[in-house]
């Protein structure tokens, strides 16, 4: 632990090794994994940092070849096992996220309240309102957008999208 907190520059190398070697949820596998294709060591666990290590460790160079080969072979499917994982955990968020919405469905005739959107001028009052009048829906698009029309029934040029209106109870 760092007395001072002048020294945090000396832990950095640490914390990062820590972070790269880290099995990361969405993944399901390490980023040093996944950019090196191998496992991270520590130096003191390095068996053959050299070709002098090498030749005392009487390994032949064709058996060094071989399974450094072999390594190489498994790196697709270590990507493709982290793509698959990353899906996965995606459609788990989706799923978890999508439990919690509820949907709206709007129909012809309803009457609405739209959103004021920061660009507009009603919303560069001093104090503005969040809401905008009363509109009555004049037809629903797939997607969720709407096409709105004024209570003097003049319809709205463009349409708009469901999240930013809200039903209207008079």
């Amino acid at each position: 632990m760092v007395e001072n907190h002048k020294q945090w520059h000396e832990n950095l190398p640490l914390s990062l090794f820590g972070y790269c070697t880290t099995v990361c949820t969405s993944i399901g596998e390490t980023p040093y994994m996944l950019v090196y294709s191998t496992d991270a060591v520590i130096p003191v666990e390095v068996e053959i940092p050299s070709l002098r290590i090498i030749q005392e460790a009487e390994l032949s160079d064709a058996e060094w070849i071989k399974s450094s080969y072999e390594q190489l072979a498994l790196i697709d499917g270590n990507r493709m096992n982290a793509v698959c994982h990353d899906q996965h955990y995606q459609n788990r968020m989706s799923r978890s996220f999508n439990k919690r919405v509820k949907p709206r469905q709007f129909a012809p005739g309803q009457l609405v309240i739209k959103k004021i959107f920061p660009h507009q001028d009603e919303a560069k009052k001093k104090f503005p309102p969040n809401w905008q009048d009363p509109y009555m829906v004049h037809r629903v698009l797939t997607g969720g957008a709407l096409i709105l029309a004024k209570m003097d029934r003049e319809i709205w040029p463009k349409p708009i999208n469901s999240d930013a209106v809200k039903r209207y109870y008079a």
